[in-house]
């Protein structure tokens, strides 16, 4: 599409937390179906979002969570923390009737201006490699991939992921 939707980013705070949560599962039963069983998507949402984990990544000072609205309307978020000393986009997810809008893309900047401000040399991410439509995005806005990884998450549960690096 090539009109960009303008967005304003700001961070998520308490009273979001649930929003977030519904916003998470309504994007995943969009993109992972197919990807990963149903089974895997009910317990990496409830690992990921559940209403405990998200106030506590708000408490932590190495995690950043901002949400993008579009008027008053709450379209996408990204997450993204201190990790094993780089700076990494640990989550980025945008509604699928928005999608290859520029949402993204502003969420990326805003994460990437985040990184430089604070002297990383580059943001990296993790994405599954069978989210083609994910990693054809990340390419567009400048994210290559640097190593292969499969992730034993837990309850028979795998990550089989790209590790991608957008240098800054």
């Amino acid at each position: 599409m090539n009109s960009s939707l303008k967005v304003e980013i700001r961070p998520v705070t308490p009273p979001d937390v649930p929003a977030i949560a519904a916003l998470a599962r309504e994007i995943w039963q969009a993109t992972y179906p197919g990807i990963i069983t149903q089974e895997q998507i009910d317990f990496m949402l409830e690992q990921r979002y559940g209403h405990e984990r998200l106030y506590d990544d708000l408490e932590d000072l190495h995690k950043w969570l901002d949400q993008a609205f579009h008027g008053e309307r709450r379209v996408g978020f990204a997450f993204s923390e201190i990790y094993k000393d780089e700076f990494k986009l640990d989550k980025l997810y945008i509604h699928p009737d928005v999608q290859r809008q520029g949402v993204g893309g502003q969420l990326i900047a805003h994460v990437a201006e985040r990184a430089k401000k604070q002297g990383y040399p580059c943001v990296i991410l993790q994405v599954n490699k069978r989210n083609v439509n994910a990693i054809n995005s990340y390419k567009k806005y400048g994210f290559a991939v640097r190593a292969a990884t499969v992730d034993d998450i837990g309850h028979g549960y795998v990550m089989d992921d790209f590790v991608m690096e957008k240098k800054l």
